[in-house]
């Protein structure tokens, strides 16, 4: 892998974090309550004053790039994955009790049988949920399988199944995934007719929310809209705005997790997308260094980079 994918590699997995961790401190809140908590928007780790009851402190990420790393942590030296190898790896993040996790995912995580049939549990918890579970916690981890070799698009439906069975959460981790192999490996941002073509294999209500996304004005997203703020389509036109309009990293990090709503999870995707974009080298340092575990990260990260190639 030559220097400049090796960048866009970093760029992505670190601008998930940070984009998971400046997010963290809007997450829940609708667009003026942002505004009410951080009057001069929020831009810096420092300026982060909300969610520390849950224990969280300013540079620290949360469940999104915490699952992602279980799935870099579970790739063998060639680069392969195994389902059940992942699966075992969420099931043990979760009994180590992490201070977030989606209400979905800890459904399919506590069940007594997932260490042994982690998708028939994902498919019958969403069976249960009468098949209208659409949660953001599949796509909000998909950005490392962006970053592999191979057939990008069965790895993140796989992936996404062993918690989030919804087409929706498939199409949405899919797209994403794709998207960012795409910026990475080939230089190619994806057309909004390509990421349409793509989405109706999965579900037809993706098309709506790429056609938002492709509003230069955000605001088309709705991102704080409380009655679907997990929803993955949310985070996946999150994603999409920032592959397709953001001058710079950074404009595009605040501006998205200025929105509120559920801020880390629609900040993590379009994070990756962005360092994809961009690369490592343009996201500034207080967004790297500054994450609380940078040294652990980085360690990790450059341990998957020399796995790809």
């Amino acid at each position: 892998m030559d220097e400049n994918k090796s960048n866009k590699v970093l760029g992505c997995l670190f601008g998930q974090a940070a984009g998971d961790a400046l997010g963290m401190g809007a997450e829940f809140l609708d667009k003026k309550g942002v505004q009410e908590k951080y009057p001069n928007g929020l831009r810096h780790y420092d300026d982060i004053k909300y969610n520390f009851g849950r224990g969280f402190k300013p540079g620290d990420y949360t469940d999104d790039t915490e699952m992602m790393e279980s799935i870099v942590y579970s790739l063998n030296k060639e680069g392969k994955y195994d389902l059940m190898d992942i699966a075992q790896f969420f099931r043990r993040w979760f009994e180590y009790g992490p201070k977030d996790c989606g209400l979905l995912t800890a459904r399919v995580l506590s069940n007594p049988l997932y260490r042994q049939d982690p998708l028939g549990v994902s498919r019958t918890t969403w069976e249960e949920e009468n098949r209208n579970a659409a949660g953001n916690g599949g796509v909000m981890r998909t950005s490392v399988i962006g970053c592999l070799n191979g057939d990008i698009e069965e790895m993140a439906a796989d992936v996404c199944r062993l918690t989030h069975y919804d087409p929706r959460c498939v199409g949405s981790s899919v797209i994403v995934s794709m998207v960012i192999h795409q910026l990475i490996y080939y230089g190619h941002t994806m057309t909004p007719e390509e990421v349409i073509q793509l989405g109706r294999k999965y579900d037809g209500s993706i098309e709506y929310y790429v056609q938002r996304a492709t509003d230069p004005d955000i605001a088309s997203l709705m991102l704080g809209e409380k009655e679907k703020r997990g929803y993955t389509l949310k985070a996946m036109g999150a994603a999409l705005w920032a592959l397709w309009h953001p001058a710079d990293f950074t404009d595009g990090l605040v501006t998205v997790v200025n929105e509120g709503g559920d801020a880390d999870t629609n900040g993590a995707p379009a994070g990756a997308v962005l360092g994809a974009r961009f690369g490592y080298d343009a996201i500034p340092a207080e967004y790297t260094e500054g994450l609380n575990r940078y040294k652990d990260l980085k360690r990790i990260f450059e341990k998957l980079l020399t796995i790809i190639q």
